[in-house]
């Protein structure tokens, strides 16, 4: 699987243009699959008006609204409830997937409950996340974005890359997710760590990782 890891979606050219260039094919002969469900878990938005808008593209950060071929919904809440085959061959089939921000545990509980997570590396789908999306690949997210407390406790997620990711450095709507408290957090990660701002994406394709970015991004070491 190919990981386009944003911190808010794909929102300017480069980024749309590693996104084009991993699909190997244009957008608009492309079919996806977005993914609401770390919305529920994060109280700033779902679920609701914003869940809403992130499944109708209505949202300021793009990813539904793309212009792709044809776009579903995959709530994987919903999956451990039905059949596998009738949702597996729909995302094996399915050219990207796109996981929206939300709550990085809780998008983790239920990509393993529903299977997805199991699925993931046999795909050959672009996966698109944005924020919490995107954090959930990870090997754990550390204390300072711990939210929803899954069932176990603790802050691991998939491991699906070997580095960490502080998203929306410098955001002016998140005071506290500054350099300072990026390096801070870093200091308490086991591995390495990206902190990125929301014009900036991580690109990995076969373990190799490129970062895609017009704005600022830092590479950070514990």
């Amino acid at each position: 699987m190919k990981l386009l890891l944003t911190a808010a979606g794909v929102n300017n050219k480069s980024i749309h243009d590693a996104l084009v260039d991993m699909l190997d094919k244009p957008i608009a002969e492309s079919s996806a699959l977005c993914i609401p469900t770390a919305m529920y878990g994060h109280p700033w938005v779902g679920p609701g008006v914003k869940t809403w808008e992130f499944i109708s593209g209505k949202e300021q950060n793009p990813m539904v609204n793309l212009g792709w071929k044809s776009v579903g919904v995959l709530e994987l809440t919903a999956l451990p409830s039905i059949d596998e085959a009738r949702w597996v061959p729909l995302v094996r089939e399915t050219d990207v997937l796109l996981v929206s921000g939300g709550d990085a545990l809780y998008l983790c509980h239920w990509m393993r409950q529903s299977g997805l997570a199991d699925l993931l590396p046999s795909l050959n789908a672009v996966y698109v996340g944005m924020s919490a999306g995107s954090m959930v690949m990870a090997p754990n997210i550390g204390e300072f974005f711990v939210g929803w407390t899954p069932p176990n406790g603790g802050d691991e997620t998939l491991g699906m890359v070997d580095f960490a990711m502080f998203p929306h450095l410098d955001h002016e709507m998140l005071p506290y997710n500054t350099m300072a408290n990026a390096e801070k957090w870093a200091a308490g990660m086991q591995g390495p760590a990206y902190a990125i701002d929301d014009q900036t994406a991580i690109k990995v394709i076969d373990g190799e990782v490129e970062v895609v970015s017009e704005g600022n991004w830092k590479l950070l070491k514990p």
